[in-house]
Order: C-alpha cells, then sequence, then structure tokens
C-alpha cells in the first residue's frame, strides 16, 4: 500500500491515538515506525498414527493440541469462501489490507463514542491477529511470557489495532488475496479445540470443507464472530442449543446469507432455501489419544513414548511431544493388523481380563532381520484415564510388553527362556553342543567365574538350583538340556563359562532390565531371575532366527509432514551381534524343543514351518512363557501373575479355557500359524560341524590325590566329577585309587572317581621267579596262605619257576586271602 494509504489510516485513527496521548501531530511517525513485516509459520495441524492394514494405512488415533487439518483453497467449497468474504469482509478484494470505512465506523463508535467495541477489522487483519497469537502458543514456553504476547495481539487498543493494520498492509504485500484468504480459513477458530475450516465442517456437520453447503458454511462463518458464544456443539445450551433451533447462530448465519445475496454470490432462490434450512449438527467427535486405537491401543502407547523418547524428534520430552502434536505428522507404523486381530482374538479366547487374581498375559511378535514390531497385545483394555483405572480391573495404563521408558513395566521374570543366552555364550567360549556336561543336582555348586567382579569369581554359592518334580539332573548335553529345559544342566554348563560373559551376551542380543537397570549376573540369573521385556526376548530369539543379526525394536516405518515429504524416523541400528555359525548350531538345540519330549511339544503350528522355541516358568509358575521364532517372524508369549503373589501359583489354576500354566501353548501356535501364513518361513541354516564335534582331551592322572583335589583336577580340565564310592585297597583311605575312563575322552565327560577305604593289601607280582623267591615274596606282604600247582617239564630251572598267579600281581585282596601260584619244575615238590 503506498504512503497516501498510510496516511488515510492514520487519519482514521487519530482520535483514538490521541486518547491514547499521543499528539495527532506525532501520529505518522508512529504509524511509519511500527513493523510492517510477518513471517507467517507453519499452522499448528493434528497429527496421526496409522497400522498396516491389507488395503493399505489404518488409522489408529490422531493427536493435536489445536485439531486442524490444513487444506488448499480448491478443497474448500465456493459457498463457504463466498460467506467469509461477504459476512467479514466484503471489499476484502478492493482494499489493500485494511477497509477504511469500516475501520473509520469502528473507531468512532469504540473510541469516540465509547459504545461497545465494535469490528470493522479486514479478513487480512484478523489473519494478522491470529497469526500473532498462533506465534505465541506455538513459540514461548514461559506461561507469563506467552500470556503477555497473547494479550498484546488481542486486547482491545489502538495501539494494537495500529500495530495489526501496519502488518495487514505488510502482508498485503507478500502474499495474494487467494493465499490471504486461504490462510485464514485454515487459522480460524471454531471454538473448543477446533481450528480451521476443513476440521470444522468435519466436527460440526461430518463433511469436508469441499463438499459444504450454502446454510453450513453461513453456519461455521458465523461461529468464528464469537466462539465462545455462536459454537453449535452446546445442545442444551438455552441462549444457542437444540431447543431454540441454535438461535444466536441462526441470526448470525442468515445474516451472512443475506449479505451472499446482497453481493451477488447466490440467487434469491438459493438465499431463501438456506435460511429455511434449519440448523441440525452431526457432531463427530475426532479421534483423539491411544484409547481410540481399539485393539492397538497399547502399541499406540509404545509409539508415542518412542516419539517422545528418541532425540531424533527433538532436544527433550516436552518439545518432542508438542512438535508431534502440533506437527501435522502422519506416522506409519509396523502394525500389522491382520497379525494384531489374530493374536488379540488368541490372547482374548485364552486369559481373561479379570480373574480371582491379577492374571496378565503378552503376546508381541517382531519381524526376523528388521527389529520391526508387527503385533503387540494383552488381556487388559488401555486406558490412561485415573478414576477407569481405580475402578475396573479389566483397563490398564501399563504396557506388559515393553520396559518401564516405553510405557511399560519394569519386566517381568523371563524364566527358562533367558537359558538361551548360556547356550549361546557356552558356543561363543568354543564349547560343543554334544559335549557331555555335568548336570547333575547338587547341595553345593562351589565358586563360578565372573570377570564382572573383583577377583574374577562369584563365591556366593548362592544358586540352589532345582529341577521339575524335584528331578536329581543327568550327566547330559547342551541339546538334550535345551530339549528338555533342565536347570541342573544349564547350572552345570555355567560353571565351565564366565557369567559376566553370559550377561554379556544377552546385552548384545537386545535384553535388558525393564527397570533400565543393568542385566544381573549371579549364578541364579542362568535360570531367568532378571526382570526383562517381553519384546527384548522376542528380539533376541529374532537373533538366532536371523543368523545372529540383533536389531533394535522399530516401531515406525515412515514419517512425513503435511506437505507429504518425509521426516527422520528411528533407525533400528541392525548389528551382527554373534557369529552366523553359533546361531545356525544354537538353531539346531532350539528345534529339539519341539521333538518328541521337549518342553515346547505343545505348541507345535503343524504347519510345516520350521520354528526355534523355548519355554519359561518361573518359581511357582507365577510367570509362564513361550517364545520362539521362523526365519521371519519371532513370538513371546507369556502368562503371569502381575502383583507377583507367590501363594497364587499360575499351576493351581485354570481358566474357562484350560489351566493357566499352559495357556502360553494355546496362544503361541495360534499367533504363529498366522504369522507363517503371512510371512512364511525356510529351514534354519546348517549347524557349524565345529561346534558339533566333541574333541578328545587327556585326562589328568589323578591316582593318590584327595577326593577333592581329584574332582578340581578333573574340572580345572574340562572334564565332570561323579564320585564312583569307595573300595578296599591297600592306599590311603580317601585316596582315589582310579578314574573311569581313563587316558582321553571329549571334554564334558563325566569321569568316575573311586577312592580308598583301605583294609587290602597288593598281591606281589612273583610271575618268572623261582619258587623260594615267590614265598619269601609273599611273606614280605604278609600273605600266608598260598596253593601250588606244578607241571614237570625237563628243561625247567633246577629251582623251578613260577609261570602263572591268581590273583594277578598288583592286584588289591584281603590280608587273608588264598593266593594260588603254578610252577614248572623237573620234578615237582
Amino acid at each position: 500500500m503506498s504512503v497516501v494509504a498510510g496516511v488515510l489510516v492514520t487519519a482514521t485513527v487519530t482520535p483514538a491515538v490521541a486518547l491514547a496521548g499521543v499528539a495527532a501531530n506525532q501520529s505518522i511517525g508512529v504509524f511509519d515506525g511500527l513493523p510492517d513485516y510477518l513471517e507467517v509459520d507453519k499452522l499448528s495441524e493434528k497429527s496421526n498414527i496409522y497400522a498396516t492394514g491389507s488395503d493399505g494405512p489404518q488409522l489408529l488415533a490422531s493427536f493435536y493440541v489445536e485439531n486442524r487439518v490444513e487444506v488448499p483453497l480448491d478443497r474448500i467449497a465456493q459457498a463457504a469462501k463466498d460467506a467469509a468474504v461477504s459476512g467479514e469482509d466484503p471489499r476484502f478484494y478492493d482494499h489493500g489490507g485494511v477497509d477504511l470505512p469500516g475501520t473509520l465506523r469502528a473507531v468512532a463508535q469504540t473510541y469516540v463514542l465509547g459504545n461497545d467495541v465494535q469490528g470493522g477489522s479486514s479478513i487480512t487483519q484478523q489473519y494478522v491477529k491470529n497469526v500473532l497469537v498462533e506465534k505465541a502458543v506455538r513459540n514461548i514456553s514461559d506461561d507469563a511470557e506467552r500470556a503477555a504476547a497473547i494479550d498484546e495481539a488481542t486486547r482491545t487498543s489502538p495501539e494494537r489495532k495500529l500495530r495489526e493494520m501496519k502488518l495487514a498492509i505488510g502482508l498485503e504485500k507478500q502474499y495474494t488475496k487467494d493465499q490471504i484468504l486461504q490462510g485464514y480459513l485454515n487459522i480460524a477458530f471454531f471454538g473448543g479445540t477446533t481450528y480451521g475450516l476443513e476440521t470444522a465442517a468435519n466436527y460440526y456437520y461430518a463433511t469436508s470443507a469441499a463438499d459444504l453447503s450454502i446454510a453450513q458454511a453461513a453456519s461455521l462463518i458465523a461461529i468464528v464472530n464469537n466462539p465462545a458464544v455462536l459454537r453449535i456443539d452446546q445442545p442444551d445450551n438455552p441462549d444457542n442449543g437444540a431447543a431454540n433451533g441454535y438461535a444466536r447462530n441462526k441470526d448470525r448465519r442468515d445474516y451472512i446469507i443475506g449479505k451472499m445475496l446482497e453481493e451477488g454470490k447466490i440467487s434469491q432462490e438459493d438465499h431463501d432455501a438456506a435460511v429455511a434450512t434449519p440448523i441440525e449438527p452431526r457432531i463427530t467427535q475426532p479421534s483423539t489419544g491411544c484409547s481410540t486405537a481399539g485393539n492397538a491401543g497399547f502399541f499406540c502407547d509404545y509409539v508415542t513414548n518412542v516419539l517422545k523418547n528418541n532425540e531424533i524428534f527433538g532436544a527433550d520430552e516436552d518439545t518432542r511431544w508438542t512438535n508431534f502434536r502440533r506437527g501435522g505428522l502422519d506416522v506409519y507404523t509396523t502394525l500389522d493388523v491382520g497379525l494384531q486381530d489374530a493374536a488379540v482374538a488368541a490372547v482374548d479366547a485364552q486369559v481373561p481380563q479379570t480373574w480371582n487374581f491379577d492374571v496378565g498375559a503378552v503376546s508381541v511378535s517382531v519381524e526376523v532381520g528388521s527389529g520391526r514390531v508387527l503385533a503387540m497385545t494383552q488381556n487388559k483394555k488401555y486406558s490412561q484415564d485415573p478414576d477407569v483405572l481405580t475402578t475396573d480391573p479389566s483397563y490398564s495404563a501399563v504396557n506388559y510388553s515393553t520396559d518401564r521408558a516405553n510405557g511399560g513395566s519394569s519386566g517381568i521374570q523371563p524364566g527358562s527362556t533367558y537359558k538361551l543366552f548360556t547356550l549361546v555364550e557356552w558356543l561363543k567360549e568354543g564349547h560343543s553342543i554334544n559335549e557331555s556336561v555335568d548336570g547333575t543336582r547338587k547341595s553345593t555348586w562351589g565358586t563360578f567365574t565372573d570377570s564382572c567382579v573383583s577377583g574374577g569369581t562369584d563365591t556366593s554359592n548362592e544358586t540352589s538350583a532345582k529341577n521339575d518334580e524335584g528331578g536329581t539332573g543327568e550327566v547330559g548335553t547342551p541339546v538334550s538340556f535345551t530339549k528338555t529345559s533342565l536347570n541342573t544342566g544349564f547350572v552345570g554348563m555355567a560353571r565351565e563359562l564366565d557369567l559376566c560373559g553370559i550377561r554379556d551376551t544377552a546385552v548384545d542380543m537386545g535384553v535388558k532390565q525393564g527397570s533400565g537397570e543393568e542385566l544381573e549376573h549371579n549364578p541364579s540369573s542362568v535360570l531367568g531371575t532378571n526382570y526383562v521385556s517381553p519384546l527384548s526376548m522376542a528380539g533376541a530369539f529374532a537373533t538366532i532366527a536371523s543368523g545372529g543379526t540383533t536389531c533394535d525394536p522399530v516401531a515406525i516405518d515412515r514419517i512425513t509432514d503435511s506437505a507429504g515429504a518425509d521426516q527422520p524416523v528411528p533407525p533400528a541400528n541392525c548389528r551382527q551381534s554373534i557369529d552366523r555359525n553359533v546361531a545356525a548350531t544354537a538353531a539346531v538345540a532350539l528345534q529339539a524343543t519341539f521333538t518328541g519330549g521337549g518342553t515346547a511339544v505343545a505348541s507345535r503350528t503343524g504347519d510345516g514351518v520350521p520354528l526355534i522355541g523355548k519355554t519359561g516358568t518361573t518359581d511357582d509358575a507365577k510367570a509362564t512363557w513361550m517364545t520362539g521364532a521362523s526365519t521371519r517372524v519371532a513370538t513371546a508369549v507369556g502368562v503371569f501373575n502381575v502383583k507377583g503373589d507367590a501363594n497364587l501359583r499360575l499351576g493351581r489354576y485354570s481358566f474357562d479355557s484350560g489351566s493357566a500354566a499352559t495357556a502360553r501353548h494355546r496362544i503361541w501356535p495360534v499367533v504363529m500359524r498366522a504369522a507363517d501364513a503371512t510371512y512364511g518361513g525356510t529351514a534354519f541354516p546348517e549347524a557349524d560341524g565345529s561346534l558339533q564335534v566333541v574333541p578328545k582331551v587327556d585326562i589328568p592322572d589323578v591316582v593318590g590325590l584327595s577326593s577333592a583335589d581329584a574332582e578340581a583336577k578333573l574340572e580345572a580340565a574340562g572334564f565332570g566329577v561323579v564320585q564312583g564310592g569307595t573300595e578296599a585297597s591297600d592306599a590311603a583311605v580317601g585316596t582315589v585309587t582310579r578314574a573311569d575312563p581313563s587316558g582321553s575322552a571329549p571334554r564334558g565327560t563325566a569321569i568316575t572317581v573311586f577312592t580308598s577305604s583301605g583294609n587290602q593289601k597288593t598281591v606281589p607280582n612273583v610271575t618268572g621267579q623261582d619258587l623260594e623267591a615267590a614265598k619269601n615274596a609273599f611273606g614280605a606282604a604278609g600273605f600266608t596262605k598260598i596253593t601250588l600247582a606244578c607241571a614237570e617239564d625237563p628243561k625247567a630251572p633246577d629251582a623251578g619257576q613260577v609261570t602263572g598267579q591268581e590273583p594277578a600281581g598288583g592286584s588289591p585282596v584281603a590280608p587273608d586271602a588264598t593266593l594260588k601260584v603254578t610252577i614248572t619244575a623237573k620234578k615237582c615238590p
């Protein structure tokens, strides 16, 4: 606008400026000194989270501070554009940002005559005011500063009016009229949390801005004039409600329709029909928050926590969450709707939402090799409403699948599924899956190697590992121990490993405490006493299935902004955490659980897709698990006592569907069959031959050692030790008399050790001696009972010669034993 226009504007408001204490001859200078440039930022828009459906993205939930969907002018009905211009600023396309006649009228009424505040602001001026408010709300974090900025943008004062005019004039130089009108219709406030015409059309009339009728368009534009008074979502309002046909809104609506006729935008017929149309809102509540995500509420909650926690989305949690709710983002997640529905149905069919105790159940599936979370469900309905949570135990705000940082608990004990990490560490340290290991139960397990502690040794002796039904255990192999989940077998394996190494292997495979603390690495931890998330355990089994590649869980495939441009997403950080040969060999043992006598037989899918898996049961069966994978999908299923009360053992209860302790086996195969049907699966790679062959090593000579020293020497050489009992010997009582086998054997072989009970003498070896010398030797050894057998031979020595003896020389016998000697002589005595 020209300087002349500026002078005209200044002249218009000079009386008001004078009242404000500014001399009239200074008003032009005041106006010239005001800023004339306004940067229009991107508007706040709602963001959406989508799942992956068979027919494309499926909306889970929307989030917003201001519920707004920005649309271009060509997606707004002409009736709405005409209603806005005719009702708010008929000379919009003629003036340069300020409607001088309207402004003069408003100034005279408000500031000169002192009447009620009058309108008169052009559409451009209203747009300026809304932009300033939006800037204050979006960019100022301090509450007091934000309130001051909003007050400055909205208060009734000549100073604010002058500033608004100057910025409106500047804005008209930056943008076309259509651009300003589009911005105005998208930024306008329509009451509550409804912003922009598109959202208003959706909310109030269940339609789009493009499909608004004349009556609907005028009704919505009417709200903009005074949203608190003219909104039409309060049917019980006595002044503007359903009983009086929303009278206040109708008055303003009909005024706007009349202005549309006056401006030649509609015909008399259209006018009459629109005025005769009753106001009948079709209020459509927007989807907001994860409570609207249906059976995917907990997954939705997990996604929101990823958005809050990941630094890729902002400097701190508040900034990240605000950016998301204002950013107009479309978040396309990894959730597979089909697999999610199958998992939900499986859990719902087997585990009730409430029971005699606080029962929990969870099923979570991830894609092998990518970390994409495909399904996540539990036996509760999702809510964050405190009133609901305190009154209805079928709801929960805690996501059982994840860790605390991502909306979950502090973790759940995984039981024997955690034995996976001892198996992997066993192979990493060069052992074979076919080595013999002493897995018999012991009253004391002695010391364990632990390089994480000072001195490198765990001397707590705190594990009292027991087997199911009090079994004594056996000497077996890692394959047999995995198949039957023998506790003492895995403790026996751990004794030959580094406890710190087992812990580090779990960490490398993506597992940590649900609380965020480091994993424990004491002997008992081998059996699954750490508290971890089911999601991380599914990821660990996916590591085996992928050939040793561990990926961070990924919930988001893609994010686009309101213009459709791709935005950064958290990476999977896939890395080779264990050697491929180790993974392939571990898979051999984990497949054995599905064979006859294995603990996972009840979870067979029967669809022909090869599987690995491991069961888990904690002390008192307070938590039961089935976790495993195909080469495409890994799934962890758990049924547990949420509060962990030892008096509420799962094995004591049955749901309508069957035993609580075996519900996992009625869920896991259903979920995996659905996964197999979609993703398939191939055979697992062949195991590394070097990790299956058992090399032989020399067995140390322990004869003459004490039992304790012999055991220590054999174990140090990699052998197990079994006490064979005592036997009569002339060796010192308690010393080792023999070991079986001796010589060499595969590492891990159990060596049976026998010790002396005393009370025996050793028979001298007299073969080849003459008879007299033999008698003297026997006498010196204390033997007095001797029988003689003789054969005559002319060629025999003159003194005769011993040709045989029983027992043989070196044999231990009782002191009063009768010894038999055979001799040859020229003439027998």
